[in-house]
Formats: C-alpha cells, sequence, structure tokens
C-alpha cells in the first residue's frame, strides 16, 4: 500500500505542473490575470503547509503542497513579468489584513493541529479576492486549471502516508475549494457568455 500511495504522490506532483501549464500560458497571453495578494499569501503558506505535512509525516503526498509552492512563484513572477494588474479594492485590502492576523497567530500557536487549521484559514482567506475578481470577471481566470487542481488534491489525499488533522486539513480544504471555483467558474462563464 505504501508504494501505491507513494506512485500516487508521484503522479500527483506531476499534475501540479501539468495543471500549470494552461494557466502560465493564459498569463503569458494576458487572459489569465492572477490576483496578487491571493498568490502572495498562497505561496507563502503552501510553503508552511509543506513544512507543517512533512513534519507531521505525510511522505509523498506532501511533495505536491511542495510543487504547488514552486508554481505560485512562477505565477507572481509572470503576472508580474506580463503587467497582470487586477483592481485592488478594499475588500481584498481587509482579506489580506484577516490573514496577516491569522498567520500572526500561526506563529504564536505553535501547536501542529492550531497551525495546521490557522494556515488552513491564511489560504482560504487569499482565495477571497480572486473569488471577487472572478465573480465579477469569470473569463480571467483559466477553468481547467481548477479542474486540475481538485484532481490533484484528491490524490494528494489518498497519496498521503499518515491521516491527521495536520496531514489532512489543507489537501481536503483545497480538494473542495478548488472544485467549488471551478463549479462557480463555469457557471459565471456561462452567465456573462464570452467577452
Amino acid at each position: 500500500m505504501s508504494e501505491l500511495k507513494s506512485i500516487l504522490g508521484i503522479v500527483a506532483t506531476a499534475l501540479v505542473f501539468i495543471g500549470y501549464i494552461p494557466y502560465l500560458r493564459d498569463i503569458v497571453k494576458g487572459k489569465t490575470k492572477p490576483h496578487i495578494y491571493s498568490w502572495f499569501l498562497w505561496c507563502f503558506v503552501t510553503l508552511i503547509a509543506f513544512a507543517l505535512q512533512i513534519s507531521g509525516g505525510a511522505g509523498t503526498g506532501a511533495f505536491v503542497t511542495l510543487a504547488a509552492a514552486l508554481m505560485c512563484i512562477a505565477v507572481i513572477v509572470l503576472g508580474f513579468r506580463y503587467k497582470s494588474r487586477i483592481k485592488i479594492v478594499k475588500i481584498d485590502t481587509f482579506f489580506l489584513i484577516l490573514a496577516i492576523i491569522a498567520l500572526g497567530l500561526w506563529l504564536i500557536a505553535k501547536q501542529p493541529i492550531l497551525s495546521a487549521i490557522l494556515t488552513t484559514l491564511v489560504d482560504l482567506l487569499g482565495f477571497a479576492p480572486t473569488i471577487r475578481k472572478s465573480w465579477k470577471r469569470p473569463f480571467t481566470e483559466t477553468l481547467s486549471f481548477y479542474y486540475l487542481n481538485s484532481l490533484r488534491f484528491g490524490l494528494a489525499v489518498v497519496a498521503l502516508q499518515t491521516y491527521s488533522i495536520v496531514t489532512a486539513l489543507y489537501p481536503i480544504t483545497w480538494l473542495l475549494g478548488n472544485s467549488l471555483f471551478a463549479v462557480m467558474l463555469l457557471i459565471r462563464q456561462r452567465q456573462v457568455g464570452r467577452e
């Protein structure tokens, strides 16, 4: 069973890179416009989640998280390079401040379970600006990216060597978050129609 979990972890990690190809391509083309607040928080927190998963014995399932952090860096760099500027409104800054507060609480918590909860909360708060932006402009995100994210997080959950709140909360939350966001994007794209 351990060998199967390792294989699933490798497949899920490969899906990270495969899934980001259309997203990065769409940034370069000017179609996808990543929200800098979301991607900055996701990058930082994903690295923390990876460290928590490793410390909790997640095994190869945690490498999906590391790969995602590396790809977040690529999104930030390309977003700046190709001027994917999104209008930042007060509510975006509000969610950024909430995320920073939650991050501060995580730093003083020093409890693995509470840290996993706070880390996941920070990441979800970081999603709020992207959700707001995408609700208004659903074609500024790459739909296939979120479908593949759902698949890879599902595989990452199965690939975990140890199941606990510390190791499983993050990938389960993002399995659900990406799935719901993909459905929202699909509905909004149909409502808005092609721009």
